[in-house]
């Protein structure tokens, strides 16, 4: 792609952006926020990276959020997903979001204490949003035989209530409407510049092309369809997860170096040469911008996730051949990739999110649960 080309899709993304942001915002003010979340510290994965910062830019613009996460209860680990616990008695809950009376609840994750806040609310007539993150059917799929379409059944069911569902592209929107769910919402997602950019690049003393994955070390992560690529240079896996002991057996000759964060982590994205992003299954993937943000082209099958986020020939290449997308993308210039995604920053994606919130009027709330008739 030529210079003026490139500049040229950059001035559109630009252009996109700036017509997104103007448009209009919840009139009703919110200031004080319930977040649900079954994903949350220590644990390491896209739904906390965008939740985290995310309460970051509304505590930033004045919002009081009461996180109601896991390590508050009595919980035991999720079978085969140890990292994610699983709450069985969030006592005083109840008691915890109607008196903190806030003016909007959004249940961001299906996992129990969605399910708890969920009751709650309907309950006490209380709207609420909710997030849809992750795609557990397909998650379930690839470690037990349980129908896919079961799953979707019951997500419909936890989502239906909801006065909307905030999904984070239009391709798992579609997906999602063409699968029979109702009222969803765009909430898009941010990248920290000051941490996720060029500059962090270092001299690495790894065989070139430096081919980069980041991210969950799971078989819904499709990471064997990456690893088995015969192609010279160097793989670099960053992450943990259930897979990482036979991954690390099966394929001695690429290096796994664990879970990164901050600084660390942005000097990979900032020094490989090709992100490579094998999954089939995320909702989006939130390590593609950081990839993007560092410089560093994307690779990666063409499927939801990525068909939001890779302009192709500017700061990407998809393709059902992975090894194709990853040689398209190690010849395209770097110069101007960090440029092409100003839409995905935290500002926008707060915007987004509290135009989107359900607010609650308790005056009016107390009224119907006097007058039940």
């Amino acid at each position: 792609m030529n210079s003026n080309a490139t500049q040229s899709s950059i001035q559109n993304v630009d252009n996109q952006t700036l017509q997104s942001l103007n448009e209009p915002v919840n009139q009703q003010p919110i200031k004080r926020l319930t977040l649900v979340t079954d994903a949350w510290f220590p644990q390491i994965n896209g739904v906390v990276t965008t939740l985290s910062n995310l309460v970051l830019e509304l505590t930033h613009q004045g919002i009081e959020v009461d996180i109601i996460q896991p390590s508050e209860y009595k919980s035991f680990p999720l079978p085969t997903y140890h990292e994610i616990r699983c709450v069985w008695r969030p006592k005083d809950l109840e008691n915890r979001i109607l008196n903190f009376k806030p003016d909007a609840i959004h249940i961001a994750t299906e996992g129990s204490l969605g399910w708890f806040a969920r009751r709650i609310a309907i309950k006490n007539k209380l709207p609420f949003t909710s997030g849809y993150h992750t795609r557990y059917p397909e998650y379930i799929r690839a470690r037990l035989p349980i129908p896919m379409v079961a799953i979707y059944s019951l997500l419909r069911f936890f989502h239906a209530p909801a006065q909307k569902t905030l999904v984070p592209g239009q391709s798992i929107l579609q997906d999602l409407e063409a699968k029979g769910f109702k009222n969803l919402a765009l909430m898009t997602r941010g990248v920290n510049i000051d941490v996720f950019n060029p500059q962090q690049k270092q001299d690495m003393n790894y065989k070139k092309p430096i081919m980069l994955y980041v991210g969950r070390i799971a078989p819904e992560k499709n990471i064997e369809a990456f690893l088995k690529i015969d192609i010279p240079g160097s793989k670099i896996i960053i992450g943990e997860g259930p897979d990482l002991e036979h991954l690390k057996a099966t394929y001695p000759h690429c290096h796994f170096l664990g879970a990164k964060k901050g600084n660390e982590l942005a000097q990979f994205y900032a020094s490989a040469d090709v992100f490579v992003f094998p999954s089939k299954t995320d909702t989006f993937g939130v390590v593609n911008i950081e990839a993007i943000a560092c410089g560093t082209p994307v690779a990666a099958y063409p499927v939801t996730g990525p068909k939001d986020i890779i302009t192709e020939g500017l700061n990407g290449s998809t393709h059902n051949n992975l090894q194709t997308a990853i040689q398209q993308a190690l010849i395209l210039p770097k110069e101007n990739i960090h440029l092409s995604i100003p839409q995905f920053n935290w500002p926008h994606a707060a915007q987004q999110y509290l135009q989107n919130l359900s607010p609650i009027d308790w005056n009016s709330n107390s009224k119907n649960k006097s007058n039940p008739n």
